[in-house]
């Protein structure tokens, strides 16, 4: 008998409100969130404030990922400057097992494993948390803005407000890292139309919306919204489909 395991994917650019989202899934809606097994990934580079071993990631040093990158069951990807690591046997365990494996993350370890011949026979459903939505996207077009600049732009702010929230004076290699990140969200936005939903957040992880006034407000109340109607089975109002080219090549 065929599995019944399936895969949900949370992706987006770094900042744009994955985890809040998450969080606030937990919150509001407890009886979605317990349905998903979130799959914990191995990451390259150290914890962020409040994120903990096993929970968030499994952190490991570049060489210790290059290892076992060498393994034919191991996924091993550069992200963002970051190496992430995939336990290619732990996924296919849990969708063995008839799980539904949860991912939330970058969008490059979602094509990566959308892309593998152990996944193709399990039911997947791909969302993509954008900064912008279509809409704004096509009246940015007909103005003939650059819009990788512009992204690049709105993501370096709403990541110097995290990282200073979280760290408070800034170091060199900390603005570096926020370059990185800034600027590879329009690589990102070139695969969105590749996710089955596109939900538009203007609320990043900078935002107060998610959680200063204890009920999510503003975008963070229409991501959640969306999402929850997504995981229930239900059409999600705020959510869009994108079309290949909406974004420039």
């Amino acid at each position: 008998m065929k599995s019944q395991g399936k895969i949900t994917i949370l992706s987006g650019p770094s900042c744009v409100g994955k985890s809040p989202l998450y969080q606030a899934l937990k919150k509001f809606y407890p009886e979605l969130e317990q349905k998903l097994n979130k799959l914990i990934l191995y990451n390259s580079r150290s914890p962020r404030p409040g994120e903990k071993e096993g929970v968030d990631y499994y952190f490991r040093s570049r060489e210790e990922l290059k290892n076992l990158g060498k393994r034919k069951d191991f996924l091993l990807i550069e992200v963002r400057g970051d190496l992430q690591g995939l336990d290619l046997r732990e996924l296919q365990l849990s969708l063995e097992r008839g799980e539904n494996v949860f991912f939330e993350g970058n969008p490059f370890v979602p094509q990566a494993i959308w892309n593998l011949p152990e996944t193709a026979e399990f039911e997947m459903t791909k969302v993509f948390l954008s900064p912008l939505s279509r809409e704004e996207i096509i009246w940015l077009k007909e103005l003939s803005v650059d819009l990788p600049s512009l992204l690049t732009d709105i993501m370096r702010r709403k990541l110097l407000r995290r990282t200073q929230r979280q760290k408070g004076i800034l170091s060199l290699p900390d603005l570096e890292n926020i370059e990185k990140r800034a600027h590879s969200a329009a690589q990102e936005l070139k695969i969105a139309w590749q996710f089955d939903w596109i939900i538009p957040n203007h609320d990043g992880e900078d935002s107060d919306n998610w959680s200063a006034f204890y009920f999510p407000i503003g975008d963070a109340r229409k991501a959640l919204l969306s999402f929850a109607a997504i995981l229930a089975g239900k059409e999600p109002h705020g959510a869009e489909r994108w079309e290949r080219g909406l974004w420039p090549d």
